[in-house]
């Protein structure tokens, strides 16, 4: 009797071990199942640095033209507006379809009728609020096709959205929202997109 009793601690001790070393295995394969697949979670080293904010010298761009860089993967238009541009912003306002920027996607410091924090330089995505094209920056009034009524601004070569000198949306174009103003700091001729301070 004796040692039936023995056979079945032995049994009950080897039950235990088996459990625990089964236990402890699969808690090792779980985390090895799931250290990939949390991994995959985090953004990459590519993604974080497409959202960081970039930094953009401005010095050499002359009144009246544009350049443009990459932030997220999108275009952004920088315009060094000239006080004529300024002066034909105010005379087209009547016909845009939202004129002070209600409904539009900018910082509060934008919701004015230049739509930047210096009037002579607009900081905007260059992505038509329709389909998303790039506008084409057509800033020479009278612009051939355009009519004789145009006072410069962006045209949207895939369905023919008309925006004004700051991005401000005319009615009758296919677009519903004026253009995308990101957040920037300007701090001198030095232009960080991306960032707000």
């Amino acid at each position: 009797m004796s040692h039936a009793n023995d056979n079945d601690n032995i049994n009950i001790n080897r039950r235990r071990i088996l459990i625990n070393t089964t236990t402890a295995m699969g808690a090792v394969g779980v985390i090895g199942v799931c250290t990939p697949l949390v991994r995959s979670c985090a953004p990459s080293e590519k993604a974080k640095a497409a959202s960081s904010p970039i930094t953009q010298d401005i010095s050499t761009l002359e009144a009246g033209k544009m350049m443009v860089v990459e932030w997220q993967s999108k275009p952004i238009y920088i315009i060094r507006r000239t006080d004529d541009m300024l002066k034909k912003l105010a005379v087209s306002n009547p016909r845009l379809r939202d004129a002070n920027s209600n409904e539009s996607n900018q910082p509060d410091y934008a919701k004015n009728a230049h739509r930047s924090r210096d009037p002579n330089l607009l900081v905007m995505v260059g992505v038509c609020t329709h389909l998303g094209c790039a506008p084409g920056f057509r800033p020479e009034a009278n612009s051939s096709g355009l009519g004789t009524d145009w006072a410069g601004g962006f045209l949207c070569p895939c369905h023919g959205s008309r925006y004004d000198l700051a991005g401000r949306v005319f009615d009758g174009s296919p677009a519903p929202l004026n253009m995308e103003i990101p957040k920037y700091t300007l701090i001198g001729n030095i232009l960080t997109i991306g960032e707000d301070v």
